[in-house]
């Protein structure tokens, strides 16, 4: 099985902001991770990436605030994107 494609979104949020949000579906999972997916979401302002979840290859689930790393403990899609949008909205305030 390959990966799969589940959800791509691309977001305007400011007049120099936008969020982009990509999942996949993984036959295995990421080295690091636990669950089946790929995922990137990412809010970029004034051409900079200021907030982005990931799970990088060999560093599992893991969250960018600025220049500041941190882990992240991944429980579902749904809790995935709600805390992603939940940081948006606070970095934008």
């Amino acid at each position: 099985m390959k990966a799969s494609r589940v959800y791509r979104e691309r977001k305007l949020v400011g007049d120099d902001a936008f969020v982009e949000i990509v999942i996949w579906d993984v036959p295995q999972p990421v080295v690091g991770s636990t669950h089946g997916y790929k995922y990137s979401l990412a809010l970029i302002v004034a051409d900079r990436c200021r907030l982005r979840y990931d799970n990088e290859r060999g560093k599992g689930d893991h969250r960018h605030l600025g220049d500041h790393e941190s882990g992240y403990v991944f429980r579902d899609l749904a809790t995935l994107l709600a805390d992603f949008w939940k940081d948006v909205e606070a970095y934008l305030q």
